[in-house]
């Protein structure tokens, strides 16, 4: 497995926590009676994307290298 393999799996289990993370933040804001999505679920699902697309990247650069 190449670095860039290694790196984009710790992205992708990184991005599993993110989305994990961003679920309990809205649990939490429905158990609250919240009627709008909580500020913080869209910071975090920001960063999920984010941290996606930087896993893509690097696999495509991995690819590339091959």
């Amino acid at each position: 497995m190449s670095r860039y393999d290694e790196l984009a799996e710790r992205l992708e289990t990184i991005g599993a926590e993110l989305d994990e993370l961003s679920f309990d933040v809205l649990q939490e804001a429905v158990a609250q009676g919240a009627t709008q999505r909580p500020a913080a679920d869209k910071a975090l699902t920001q960063a999920r994307r984010a941290v996606e697309k930087a896993a893509q990247v690097l696999r495509q650069a991995g690819d590339d290298t091959s």
